[in-house]
């Protein structure tokens, strides 16, 4: 009896630590200025178990760092596309989308032109 409950406890010890308290990944989510940068980040942070959101502008990557035992990059995903913004994994809803400021409309190429020569006349 004690050798099976030593490997009962062994079984849910090593399940328990196979997940990662601070897990680290990235996703690419489409948005083309600092208030998609604002709302994408809010979604991620505001999903349970996510620790950091860093969504770079530039290349669409948003960095992450979660806890595996409350929340998967499924999930995440779904937050942000809940707020308006598509992932790889899942797209924003036509509603959600059309939610979001009309300056953020990363699906218009005349948004994305004007986003990009705003950045030119930057440098």
């Amino acid at each position: 009896m004690k050798q099976v409950t030593l490997i009962l406890v062994l079984i849910v010890t090593t399940i328990t630590f196979a997940q990662n308290r601070n897990a680290k990944a990235s996703m690419e989510v489409d948005g083309v200025c600092g208030m998609c940068k604002e709302r994408i980040e809010k979604a991620a942070i505001r999903t349970k178990g996510v620790k950091s959101a860093i969504w770079n502008v530039d290349t669409h990557e948003l960095k992450l760092i979660y806890d595996e035992r409350k929340t998967n990059l499924e999930a995440i995903a779904k937050s942000i596309a809940e707020v308006g913004h598509d992932t790889k994994e899942i797209k924003a809803t036509d509603e959600a989308y059309n939610s979001v400021h009309p300056c953020c409309r990363y699906r218009s190429e005349e948004v994305k032109k004007g986003h990009e020569k705003e950045k030119e006349e930057e440098n």
